[in-house]
């Protein structure tokens, strides 16, 4: 067995082959994740039961394996107290670009070309969706 943080197989292969400006769509366990995929993306299933495994602690991992250019979030209503967005911008670089999109325009962007990867999460809160874009390895 290898012995890195993340050990799913299909998982590391979709990261492998992430490049620049590629898009990841951490989704929570409300996301339709079949009809608001880009077609050609790789869903990987990591909701086993409700809660587990959440949103944060898949961003956590995936941190350790690609750099993090943008984020995208799903936009929340004004008087939302939305608890994982805080967590999420804990998580990434103060670097990271942050914009938000209306559930439409959200779902549009997870179904374009340049996404790559969808993982489901088993994340219960409400707007937790998130898409990464993929930044550069500076070497």
């Amino acid at each position: 067995m290898i012995k890195t943080d993340i050990i799913h197989p299909e998982l590391l292969s979709v990261l492998a082959k992430c490049g620049h400006k590629t898009k990841i769509v951490l989704a929570d366990s409300n996301y339709s994740f079949v009809t608001n995929s880009a077609p050609g993306a790789t869903i990987i299933y990591l909701n086993f039961a409700p809660g587990m495994i959440n949103s944060p602690f898949i961003l956590e991992k995936l941190l350790k394996y690609i750099n993090v250019e943008s984020a995208t979030l799903m936009a929340s209503p004004a008087d939302f107290d939305n608890t994982i967005e805080k967590e999420y911008q804990r998580l990434l670089s103060p670097e990271t670009e942050f914009t938000w999109l209306s559930r439409e325009e959200f779902y549009a962007q997870a179904k374009s070309s340049d996404t790559l990867l969808v993982i489901a999460s088993g994340e219960t809160r409400r707007f937790a969706n998130i898409i990464l874009t993929v930044g550069v390895v500076r070497v």
